[in-house]
């Protein structure tokens, strides 16, 4: 292994959006007991520093396997469609029409059962956009289609984030 393998060569997984969690989690306790720094202390503190890199490696590529959006987004800049969020705004106009529908919908909810509601229903659409995710990635392998799902799971994250908040606010 190298510094700079990519994260699914690092856990020795194959290069797919479809991941095993618990898999996974056995890969990173196993990968961080072999490199966890109090391993090297007789070793020197050159062999703790490579020990400490290893480890800050090791956690950085864990959490971005663990996450599905995160993961889809580094699928897709390894597969040459990067994200570019920033200066990538484009989306579906159904897609922006739901978000607006949401919005609305989000200003007018007066009470936790209308919050509710709107949870499932946005929960529902993310499912849905992680299984095209999973699909664009995994059996079609067109990532400039499945970065414009990573950028509406994005919007998403972002809108359930303010669902949170007002939830929360109401409860209050």
């Amino acid at each position: 292994m190298k510094l700079d393998d990519n994260d699914f060569v690092l856990f020795g997984l194959p290069e797919r959006f479809a991941i095993d969690r618990a898999d996974l989690d056995a890969r990173w306790r196993r990968l961080q007991a072999s490199a966890h720094p109090d391993r090297f202390a007789a070793d020197g503190a050159a062999a703790q520093r490579l020990a400490m890199q290893w480890s800050v490696r090791i956690n950085e590529a864990y959490r971005r396997l663990r996450e599905p959006l995160a993961r889809g987004a580094y699928l897709c800049e390894l597969r040459g469609a990067p994200i570019a969020a920033h200066s990538n705004t484009a989306m579906p106009g159904d897609f922006l029409m739901q978000q607006m529908a949401w919005r609305e919908a989000l200003d007018d909810a007066d009470s936790d059962a209308d919050l509710a509601v709107l949870d499932v229903e946005v929960r529902a659409a993310e499912a849905d956009l992680l299984a095209q995710l999973a699909a664009l990635l995994d059996d079609q392998s067109t990532p400039a289609l499945a970065a414009e799902r990573v950028r509406a799971l994005m919007f998403i994250q972002r809108f359930r984030a303010a669902l949170a908040e007002r939830i929360d606010a109401l409860q209050d």
